[in-house]
């Protein structure tokens, strides 16, 4: 359950998708993945149960329902409150979660229906859960704590999980022993075949409801929205992503939490733009800064520093300013910064510096070198 992708994304549609949409976005899915078009391809395979899997959950109302309230905990037969005299439980995905494994194993006896191989009541691991966040350039390049909010789900605080209300439990189903699943044998003609099957009076849960909780319905599980604090490193970059182990969605039956995943953007700088760890700068200088050399101010992740403009700069000049990049996200050091400068023409001037510019170009300071460079 943690590792599945989600129903919306499988079938490319937003949560707002009509029914008409999601039937339509399946069809296409459906016909681009069918093992008749992809003969021999595990993959294809692997992608057409999944768009099943999601339609059958989005196509029908009270699935969708759980499932936009509690992600795929909500449509699990292991979340919520049994069957019996509450609700019946959930039924899952009847006739498309299924492999060649879980087929055999309940043709020749060693298999337990859905789920082959594991108990429907052992511990499962929680949801993982995705958040993003926006950063600042200097919080990537130096790090930081941010405070995100995550949506996830919860053990309800109410009834401990149990699902039932204060003061009642759950009873133990009759027909299963507690066990959620029950043994029947069918007549082949290979001989006597027994197989195991979800428990018909409970769903597979091994007990019954009759007194459900009032906050969380039965389901033992509630959503919540939590502040969680975040350590982001210095040199992190857009689109990478911070796990935090056991900050995601509550186990079922006593399993561990899921992992929370903290997803990175940076906003764009006035000034700066970043290549890997380095820091780059356009800097505008004057004409007579270019022609002259000069000593001027760079601003930098630190603040303003001095560099120093040879005479004759040329437009594009690149310069390194040593240490003044981006922390490096594993070892130790940061990168450059790389300052390329261009000359800025002044768009207005004055009668004397016009006349300036014309003596300086009668002495000859308007020739132009027009050879070219011998291209390799």
């Amino acid at each position: 359950m943690a590792d599945k992708r989600d129903y919306y994304e499988a079938l490319g549609i937003t949560k707002s998708a009509s029914d008409e949409e999601i039937k339509k976005a399946f069809r296409q899915q459906a016909k681009k993945f069918h093992p008749d078009v992809n003969p021999g391809n595990a993959k294809a395979e692997a992608r057409f149960k999944e768009i099943n899997e999601a339609y059958e959950v989005l196509s029908d109302s009270d699935k969708k329902s759980r499932y936009d309230q509690f992600g795929h905990a909500g449509v699990d037969p292991n979340f919520g409150g049994g069957g019996g005299a509450y609700g019946g439980g959930f039924s899952g995905f009847s006739g498309m979660d299924f492999d060649l494994g879980d087929i055999f194993g309940s043709i020749f006896g060693g298999g337990a229906g859905r789920g082959t191989g594991r108990s429907r009541n052992a511990p499962m691991k929680g949801e993982r859960v995705r958040v993003n966040v926006a950063i600042t350039f200097e919080e990537a390049a130096f790090g930081c704590e941010k405070d995100v909010t995550v949506q996830r789900i919860e053990t309800c605080d109410n009834c401990s999980g149990s699902g039932c209300k204060k003061g009642t439990t759950a009873e133990k189903c009759s027909q299963c022993d507690g066990r959620g699943v029950v043994a029947t044998q069918q007549r082949t003609p290979f001989g006597v075949m027994q197989s195991t099957s979800d428990c018909p009076k409970c769903h597979g849960r091994g007990k019954i409801i009759h007194q459900p909780c009032e906050k969380c319905k039965g389901l033992g599980m509630v959503r919540r929205n939590r502040t969680v604090k975040v350590t982001i490193p210095g040199g992190i970059d857009t689109g990478q992503t911070i796990s935090m182990r056991g900050q995601g969605s509550a186990g079922t039956n006593g399993g561990e939490p899921g992992d929370l995943f903290v997803t990175v953007s940076i906003k764009p700088h006035d000034m700066f733009r970043r290549e890997g760890s380095s820091v780059l700068l356009d800097m505008p200088i004057s004409f007579v800064q270019a022609a002259l050399g000069a000593s001027i101010e760079i601003p930098t992740l630190d603040g303003k520093v001095k560099l120093n403009i040879p005479a004759g700069t040329q437009t594009g000049s690149v310069f390194r300013i040593k240490g003044k990049g981006i922390q490096h996200i594993r070892g130790s050091g940061r990168g450059d910064q790389y300052v390329t400068v261009y000359i800025q023409v002044p768009k207005t001037m004055t009668s004397e510096q016009k006349d300036l510019l014309k003596k300086f170009a009668d002495a000859g300071g308007g020739n132009v070198d027009y050879k070219r460079k011998k291209r390799k």
